[in-house]
């Protein structure tokens, strides 16, 4: 596979997984956070807005980017030549 096809389909998978993140951050901080704070419910002591955003959210970011990296991301050599050296001797 090209290696400019393969960065540009791992870059898609970065923006792709940071906008997701965002909207799951968003929805519930202020989806949950934007009412009175005397009528907040808490979660483990946490207000349920933040728990849900920022608690919840970054542990299944965290899985879900380690599938991608897992199983949709390839390690390619980034140089011209297929990773065999060029150039004559190192100094």
């Amino acid at each position: 596979m090209d290696r400019f096809a393969q960065a540009s389909k791992e870059a898609l998978w970065g923006v792709g997984l940071f906008i997701a993140y965002f909207i799951w951050w968003y929805g519930f901080g202020y989806g949950l956070g934007s009412g009175d704070p005397d009528e907040y419910t808490f979660v483990m002591g946490l207000p349920a807005w933040f728990f849900w955003s920022c608690v919840v959210g970054f542990v299944a970011f965290l899985l879900v980017t380690w599938v991608v990296v897992r199983f949709f991301l390839k390690d390619i050599p980034l140089d011209d030549d297929g990773g065999t050296e060029s150039g004559g001797e190192a100094a």
